[in-house]
């Protein structure tokens, strides 16, 4: 039996909302019963994509995380007193069962994620099923994923080894983690360079400021600890290093030949621009 997931790479995602739509598309006004009810025209993001922008002055970036059901392997919409009105399947899809969860909002409020929706209209909690019906049918995709034109959505059998999702996840292992693992769900979904603070800045000659400084060498260090990283500004006399631990002191240490070298600490309560660093001659 398979075990299908999805894996997102943040990296490769550009905020075009195609997965949203392709989600409206195949579940709006359309049942699929007895695994969903139609989703209603309006009010329900069945994958909701959060747009995440971190850093200051000139050095912003924007990062896009879609969000969807993480059919996690402890599920919290799977209460105690469940009546069999969430399951999970064996692929390890989880499933708002349309007619046991009928006025069960509470099925609403377990979710930690926010990504449970209430249907006024039947009374009914719902959520995205992973395309269930569609790969009962025989389909091999999702939609969501099929529909995504920088392939940062990713879909298949997690225990295949030869699967494109697994694939991806081994060819990024170091990028690889869970979308807010202190919830204790253990999410199936897996991610891909979610948002870490970075630190940029720009670093300039005091004699020849009019000109941008290429191959000055910028190095990071975490204070008081071993190992350093190591760059140097291009074209423009900018440097950045990204994906870096959250709260952090950092020793950042600027040279470049025949000036005095500068340094200063950094901390990464958010991402940070350090603005312009000038080097005076010796």
């Amino acid at each position: 039996m398979a075990r299908f997931g999805l894996a997102v790479d943040i990296e490769k995602c550009t905020g075009c909302y195609s997965c949203f739509l392709a989600c409206k598309d195949e579940y709006v006004g359309n049942d699929y019963l007895p695994i969903s009810a139609a989703q209603p025209p309006s009010g329900h993001k069945w994958i909701r994509i959060n747009e995440v922008e971190h850093g200051t002055g000139t050095k912003v970036k924007v990062d896009y995380v879609p969000i969807m059901c993480q059919h996690c392997e402890d599920a919290p919409c799977i209460l105690p007193d469940n009546r069999g009105a969430v399951y999970r399947r064996d692929d390890g899809i989880v499933i708002i069962d349309p007619e046991k969860a009928k006025g069960r909002r509470e099925i609403v409020d377990a979710c930690p994620y926010r990504v449970i929706f209430w249907n006024q209209e039947t009374n009914l909690p719902q959520k995205c099923t992973l395309c269930a019906p569609r790969l009962d049918a025989g389909e091999k995709d999702v939609r969501c994923a099929e529909a995504c034109p920088t392939q940062a959505l990713v879909f298949g059998d997690l225990d295949d080894p030869a699967s494109r999702v697994s694939q991806m996840l081994k060819a990024k292992a170091g990028k690889v983690e869970s979308f807010k693992p202190e919830f204790g769900a253990k999410p199936v979904t897996k991610y891909i360079g979610l948002p870490k603070p970075f630190i940029a800045g720009e670093v300039l000659l005091s004699d020849k400021q009019s000109e941008c400084l290429r191959g000055a060498k910028v190095t990071l260090q975490v204070k008081e600890e071993k190992g350093t990283v190591v760059t140097e500004t291009d074209c423009f006399g900018d440097f950045e290093f990204k994906g870096l631990a959250r709260d952090t002191d950092y020793m950042l240490r600027v040279e470049y030949e025949g000036y005095l070298a500068k340094e200063l600490t950094v901390r990464t309560n958010a991402s940070q621009n350090v603005g312009e660093i000038v080097l005076t001659d010796k």
